[in-house]
């Protein structure tokens, strides 16, 4: 029988998705499930980019241009740079999804065994991402008590070697919420210069940010023109996962050279795809100030109710719309299937993420769950009682 590579064995497995057929067969024995393990929002698509694509004119569905549409990355410039960011088309390229803007990252700026230095947790894909480009992970952890926070720029320095190409950041982060400060920022942005290091910035959550805060991109930091590397998609601003777009950026011009080879092998991204997310630009302002005065009411209900389970810990978002909770439970992943294959409470359960997935450190994470907010607000009240009487009766 031929053999799997060893690349393709240890490519590790979505700890979002992972539990999908314990879901299903809890389904089909009539459970109502609330998902709160994956960020599929629950807004509304703005209707701008639904009727665009009902209402495009064409006879033929064809490529587009490899770094995207230019009508596109013309109205994405003009988005930005109400952002500070003083960019030029040219400095953009659209992905398939921001998944694919990080591959192309990767690829531009790493060898094989180069290293890459990650704040953890960290979205769980960088894992699969720097796996698939043969890129070894050098995490730095954050703690719930200090509710995720940069920990000291003298602990990064102990992990930067001759091999180390970059720092990768979320901001605001998927699992934690975190949302990185000015100080934060600034200190990220000396360290890259001192070492001459690149600073990629995964910043699709960028409209979430909550308490009168705001967030701080790399693209408007001066000085980091030949380091700073964003990432950006549709899929959390516009509530548009599947619209599967997003973008490579920046100023660095060997980068946006190098990465348009990888942009040229796959071709070019969706066609309707950027045709919607081109009319989500037009979006107005009340959209986003109706969704986050959404987000940060279901925040508070989730982090009010948690905080009143008895050995619950959790900290407390400044962005996106996630956070993580330590369980008083051995191992959430055990936990997590014992839910849905199980427990019940009237007929419904919850699905939640396993945090261990979320970590490259071995055997960190394993009592602490990742829950994204995007259902609404009874609903989550209803997964609250649902976890609370759970732990109550969980014999793990």
């Amino acid at each position: 029988m031929p053999k799997i590579s060893e690349k393709g064995q240890s490519m590790p497995s979505s700890p979002v998705r992972k539990l999908v057929p314990y879901a299903e067969a809890a389904a089909a024995r009539g459970m109502h499930i609330y998902q709160l393990n994956i960020g599929q929002p629950d807004i509304k698509t703005p209707e701008q980019a639904i009727n665009a694509v009902k209402n495009a004119d064409m006879e033929v569905l064809s490529y587009s241009h490899s770094a995207g549409n230019q009508s596109y990355r013309d109205k994405l410039t003009t988005y930005y740079n109400k952002n500070n960011m003083n960019l030029k088309s040219e400095d953009i390229i659209v992905s398939t999804g921001g998944s694919e803007a990080l591959l192309f990252a990767m690829g531009s700026i790493c060898d094989y065994g180069d290293e890459v230095i990650i704040p953890e947790p960290f979205y769980a894909n960088y894992n699969g991402f720097a796996m698939a480009s043969g890129i070894t992970v050098k995490p730095i952890s954050t703690h719930i008590e200090n509710n995720f926070s940069l920990p000291a720029i003298s602990e990064f320095e102990k992990l930067i070697t001759d091999k180390t190409k970059a720092i990768l950041i979320c901001n605001p982060g998927n699992p934690t919420g975190y949302l990185y400060t000015q100080e934060e920022m600034d200190q990220l942005s000396a360290l890259v210069k001192k070492h001459d290091l690149f600073l990629v910035s995964d910043e699709v959550y960028r409209e979430f940010a909550y308490d009168g805060r705001q967030h701080l991109s790399v693209m408007s930091m001066p000085g980091l023109e030949e380091h700073a590397i964003m990432i950006d998609s549709v899929s959390k601003r516009y509530s548009m996962c599947g619209a599967r777009i997003g973008c490579l950026v920046s100023k660095n011009k060997e980068v946006i050279a190098t990465a348009m080879k990888f942009a040229q092998a796959r071709l070019s991204p969706p066609s309707f795809a950027q045709i919607a997310a081109e009319a989500a630009l037009d979006t107005p302002q009340e959209y986003f100030d109706e969704v986050i005065s959404e987000y940060i009411e279901r925040r508070d209900i989730l982090i009010d109710g948690l905080k009143k389970i008895e050995g619950v810990e959790v900290a407390n978002p400044g962005g996106a719309f996630y956070c993580v909770a330590q369980l008083p439970v051995d191992d959430t992943d055990v936990f997590a299937q014992w839910l849905l294959e199980e427990f019940e409470l009237d007929g419904e359960t919850i699905m939640v993420a396993p945090a261990a997935g979320f970590y490259s450190t071995p055997g960190m994470g394993k009592n602490q769950i990742r829950i994204a907010y995007v259902l609404e607000k009874e609903s989550l009240k209803k997964s609250i009682r649902i976890l609370d009487q759970a732990l109550k009766a969980y014999k793990g």
